[in-house]
C-alpha cells in the first residue's frame, strides 16, 4: 500500500496528476461551487475559450491539433460531482476535505470513503487532453456537467445551440470492455407524511437495532447482483418482531443517496420487559438467517442489538403496522429484465432512504427503466402503496432514457478500433444506469453518442476503486479514437 504521492507517479501521468488535483477539491452534488471555479480556472489558465452556462455547466473549447482542422468536432463529456458515501466508523468531512487515496496493487482506492473515480477519471482525462501539446486530436469541446448524481439537473438545463460538435464521447462507463450506446431513464419517488406519537408502554426495555456492513453499490449498475438493501432488511426484522413481540418503534434511519444501494439502517424501539429475552433470541436467530441468505453478496453483514434507555414516545400502533406493511410491499430490485438484450435490466426500483422520527416520515426511491411507460407504471405502483399510509407522494426529476443507435458511425469506428488494438470484440450494449447522453440528446438529436471508460468497481460505495492498468488501456484507446475521427462532411 502506498500513498497519494505515488498516485502522481502513475501512467499516464497527466491524467493521474489531474485526478489527484481534482480529488483535493470537495465536489458534492448540488454544492459544486468549488469545483466549478477549479475547472474554469484550469481552462482560463490554458488560454482556452471557457464559459459557464446558467446552470453551472462548464464548456472549454480547444482548437484542433495541426493537420486535424478538417476533422469533425468532438464533445468530451463528464460530470463534476461525485457521490459522497463513507463507512460509519470513518471520520471524514466531504465539504472540507480532499479524498485520501491509496494504491493497492493494480487498484487506486480511498480510505473509508468513495473515491470519486465516478466520474473524476473522466474529468481528469479531459483535463489531460486540454493541456496536452503532443496529442493528435480534432477540434474539441469539453463539457463538464453538474449534479449528475442527484438529478442530472446540469444536463437537463443544458441549452441547445451551445455545442457545435457532431459526436459526443461520454467518459462515464465503468468497464473497459464495454461501449455503451443506450441507458435507462429514471424518476425520484418520495413519500412524506406525519404520524401520531404515543407514550411507550411502562415496564419496557429500550434497544438500538443496527444493520450494517452490506456491500451496497450503484443502484443501477449493480442492481442485478442481488445485494441486500438495508432498508428492506431492517423492515423485514421490524415487521416480524412487531407481529410476534409487539415492539414499539421510536425511530428508523436507513440508507442515504437515491442512487446508492443502502448499506446501513438503524432503529430505536422498546419491547415489554417480559418479552425482552424472546425478542433478543429472535434477533439472534434471524441474523443467522440473513447471513446465510446473503453470504455470497454481503459477507460482511452485521446485525447488532444494544440496550438503551427506553424511548418515551413511539409510533401509534395503527400507523406502525401500516407503515411497515407499506415498506414491505414496496418493490425493490429488479422489476423486469429487457426481452431485447441478454442480461440487461429493463426496470428496477431502489428503496434508498427511510426516515421515521419525531412524528414525521419519508421514504425515497429511485425508479429506473429504459422504457418510459414502464418507469411511469412502476412509479405509480409505489405511489399507490404509500398513499395507503396517508402519505403525500411526489414524483420529480424524471429524465429520459437513451435509445441505442448501433449503426452510428462512431459506434462502428470504435468497435473496429477496439478489435484491432486488443484482438477482441468489445461488448456493445446498453446499461441500466442513468447517463446524461439521453438528456443531452434531446437538445442535440443529430449528435452521435457513445460512452466508455476504465474498470471502476464498487462505485457509489466506500469500496469504490479504479484499475490502473485499465486506465492505461482506456487512455490509449481514446487517443487512437481521436486520431481516427473522420473529416467533416462537405456541404453540397
Amino acid at each position: 500500500m502506498t500513498t497519494t504521492t505515488s498516485i502522481r507517479s502513475l501512467e499516464p501521468s497527466a491524467l493521474w496528476n489531474n485526478f489527484a488535483d481534482l480529488n483535493a477539491v470537495p465536489r458534492p452534488s448540488k454544492k459544486e461551487e468549488q469545483v466549478i471555479r477549479f475547472i474554469k480556472e484550469f481552462g482560463q489558465n490554458l488560454g482556452l475559450d471557457t464559459l459557464e452556462d446558467e446552470a453551472g455547466n462548464v464548456i472549454i473549447r480547444k482548437p484542433a491539433s495541426s493537420g486535424m482542422e478538417n476533422r469533425q468536432t468532438i464533445v468530451l463529456q463528464s460530470h463534476l460531482d461525485m457521490v459522497h458515501q463513507k463507512n460509519a466508523d470513518t471520520d471524514f468531512d466531504f465539504l472540507t476535505q480532499g479524498i485520501e487515496m491509496v494504491v493497492e496493487g493494480d487498484w487506486v482506492k480511498a480510505k473509508g470513503t468513495t473515491l470519486g473515480a465516478d466520474n473524476g477519471i473522466g474529468v481528469a482525462t479531459i483535463m489531460a487532453l486540454l493541456q496536452a501539446t503532443d496529442v493528435a486530436h480534432p477540434p474539441l469541446e469539453a463539457l463538464f456537467t453538474i449534479d449528475e448524481e442527484t438529478g442530472m439537473t446540469g444536463a437537463l438545463a443544458l441549452k441547445g445551440g451551445l455545442l457545435k460538435a457532431s459526436i459526443m464521447l461520454n467518459l462515464d462507463t465503468e468497464d473497459d470492455q464495454e461501449l455503451t450506446i443506450g441507458c435507462a431513464g429514471g424518476v425520484d419517488v418520495t413519500a412524506i407524511g406525519s404520524y401520531e406519537q404515543v407514550n411507550a408502554e411502562q415496564n419496557s426495555k429500550g434497544y438500538r437495532l443496527s444493520l450494517k456492513g452490506l456491500t451496497g453499490g450503484h443502484s443501477g449498475m449493480d442492481i442485478h447482483l442481488g445485494r441486500g438493501n438495508a432498508n428492506k432488511l431492517m423492515n423485514r426484522l421490524l415487521h416480524q418482531a412487531a407481529t410476534q413481540y409487539n415492539i414499539q418503534i421510536s425511530s428508523i434511519d436507513g440508507g442515504g443517496l437515491r442512487n446508492a444501494i443502502p448499506r446501513e439502517s438503524f432503529a430505536e424501539l422498546s419491547v415489554a420487559a417480559s418479552n425482552s429475552s424472546a425478542f433478543e433470541s429472535f434477533i439472534k436467530e434471524h441474523t443467522a438467517v440473513l447471513k446465510t441468505e446473503l453470504a455470497t453478496t454481503d459477507p460482511k453483514l452485521e446485525v447488532q442489538l444494544q440496550s438503551m434507555e427506553a424511548p418515551e414516545k413511539v409510533l401509534a400502533p395503527e400507523f406502525q403496522a401500516t407503515f411497515l406493511r407499506a415498506v414491505y410491499a414496496c418493490p425493490n430490485g429488479i422489476y423486469r429484465m429487457t426481452p431485447d438484450m441478454v442480461h440487461l435490466v429493463q426496470t428496477s426500483n431502489n428503496v434508498a432512504r427511510v426516515q421515521v422520527k419525531n412524528g414525521n416520515f419519508s421514504v425515497q426511491c429511485l425508479t429506473r427503466s429504459s422504457v418510459d411507460s414502464e418507469k411511469e407504471d412502476l412509479a405509480r405502483a409505489i405511489e399507490a402503496t404509500f398513499e395507503l399510509t396517508g402519505a403525500q407522494v411526489e414524483q420529480k426529476g424524471s429524465y429520459p432514457g437513451w435509445s441505442p443507435r448501433p449503426g452510428a458511425t462512431i459506434v462502428k469506428l470504435m468497435s473496429e478500433l477496439y478489435h484491432t488494438m486488443f484482438q477482441a470484440a468489445p461488448h456493445v450494449n446498453a446499461c441500466h444506469a442513468g447517463l446524461e447522453c439521453g438528456i443531452i440528446g434531446a437538445n442535440y438529436p443529430d449528435m452521435e453518442m457513445i460512452s466508455f471508460g476504465p474498470n471502476i468497481r464498487g462505485a457509489h460505495s466506500p469500496d469504490e476503486q479504479v484499475q490502473i492498468s485499465s486506465v492505461q488501456k482506456y487512455w490509449n484507446f481514446l487517443l487512437k479514437t481521436l486520431k481516427s475521427i473522420p473529416e467533416q462532411e462537405k456541404a453540397v
